[in-house]
């Protein structure tokens, strides 16, 4: 995990743009924001289309506005859902924040009951997969 972790304004962060979310099929909204090593946070919220295999969750459109900023260092990401009970990221998301840092402190958090739950993505996702030959 990562020290000195302000878990309360990573939240917020993602709690901010969670209205944004776009999802009409599924009705789940949901919102993640990334703090990187140098301290800056990207944000981004699920985007649904009518063709499913197009929908972009909100861990992986955060992670393409952090690389379009030109960072590559994750060290934490906030999920935030308006579901019941908090959500971890699905498998494609652990990949590819895995891609960056295997390392990733996962932060879970439902608005509508408060509950968070704390994970490092090796927890998650012990054996991403990778193209390095050890």
């Amino acid at each position: 995990m990562v020290e000195n972790l302000n878990i309360d304004f990573l939240i917020e962060k993602a709690k901010s743009v969670l209205k944004n979310s776009y999802a009409p099929y599924s009705g789940i909204h949901v919102a993640a924001a990334i703090l990187t090593r140098n301290g800056n946070v990207f944000l981004g919220v699920n985007v649904e289309n009518a063709s499913y295999g197009l929908t972009i969750c909100a861990e992986r459109s955060a992670i393409s506005a952090m690389i379009t900023a030109g960072e590559r260092e994750p060290v934490a990401v906030a999920i935030v859902t308006d579901l019941d009970k908090p959500i971890p990221p699905c498998g494609a998301c652990r990949q590819v924040i895995a891609e960056f840092n295997p390392e990733t402190t996962i932060i879970m958090h439902s608005v509508k009951t408060g509950k968070t739950i704390i994970r490092n993505l090796k927890e998650l996702f012990p054996n991403p997969f990778s193209l390095e030959r050890k």
